[in-house]
């Protein structure tokens, strides 16, 4: 691979319809994908053209989601960070729009099961314990 170009994932926009199918298929591979692999895997759900799939894949570049690299003549995309960074980063910047970032946070853990509560409790309390540590 002669050529690679990286980017860093910085605060998106929800992701579109397409481009989260496109995301997945990214997310889920092992190695970098071409275009024509990915429109491959599309296809068998969705009727897309070759086009299609990559000016999707050259947006999501362009939004600093893929990173991706020469292949000769081709590229290769991955995502450029797993999809729970990104879902972090959808809630960090839906509560920067919120207005009351306090009174957003309220409502949002006021939403969550009783799962996701205990999750939440437990990875305050290791943040504490990191702080508290150094």
């Amino acid at each position: 691979m002669a050529s690679e170009e990286k980017v860093q994932p910085q605060a998106p926009r929800p992701l579109g319809d397409l481009e989260r199918l496109v995301m997945e298929q990214l997310w889920a591979a092992p190695a970098a994908l071409t275009v024509r692999e990915v429109h491959e895997q599309l296809s068998g759900t969705r009727e897309l053209a070759y086009t299609t799939v990559m000016t999707v894949l050259d947006r999501l570049a362009k939004k600093k989601l893929t990173e991706r690299e020469r292949d000769g003549k081709a590229w290769r995309y991955r995502a450029a960070a797993p999809r729970e960074e990104l879902a972090a980063d959808l809630m960090r910047d839906a509560l920067d729009r919120a207005g009351d970032r306090r009174e957003a946070l309220v409502r949002f853990v006021g939403q969550v099961s009783d799962e996701e509560a205990a999750l939440l409790r437990e990875a305050l309390s290791r943040l504490d314990a990191q702080e508290q540590s150094g």
